[in-house]
């Protein structure tokens, strides 16, 4: 019996939109306000969806303590407070947050308490990006 968990992470973090493909004011154009040389911040959630087998003995898909434990060291600790693009995930790409769901989605593939389904990033109250999977590794 195949169930699903969708469990929710939250991290204020900062970031300027800005490629190298673009001069200055091209990068103004393109990306707006959020081209701010002084950067912006969001306060991000994180939905993380899981599936597998309802285990009989506990009558879970997961334990929930490893899967915090695991979002707690592979996401939060990278991701809570930090300016994006100083990261080495966002070194060759825009720190869009297109970009920050397929590397969540890339940190937990790695859980292997259950199976990554998809990956629900909540930018604003307006914008928020799901990611679920198709990485094409030249992509990001």
């Amino acid at each position: 019996m195949k169930a699903y968990l969708s469990r929710r992470y939250h991290f204020p973090a900062s970031h300027r939109l800005n490629s190298d493909a673009y001069d200055a004011e091209g990068n103004r154009a393109v990306f707006g306000k959020c081209n701010n040389p002084h950067g912006h911040g969001h306060n991000y959630t994180v939905q993380i969806t899981v599936s597998g087998e309802v285990d009989p003995e506990t009558g879970m898909v997961c334990n929930l303590a490893d899967l915090d434990a695991f979002a707690q060291t592979n996401l939060l600790d990278r991701f809570d407070h930090a300016n994006l693009n100083t990261l080495d995930c966002f070194r060759e790409s825009v720190s869009t947050t297109e970009n920050l769901s397929i590397e969540v989605y890339r940190i937990f593939r790695s859980f292997s308490a259950a199976h990554l389904e998809r990956v629900h990033v909540e930018e604003t109250s307006n914008n928020s990006f799901d990611y679920a999977g198709n990485i094409n590794p030249g992509f990001i």
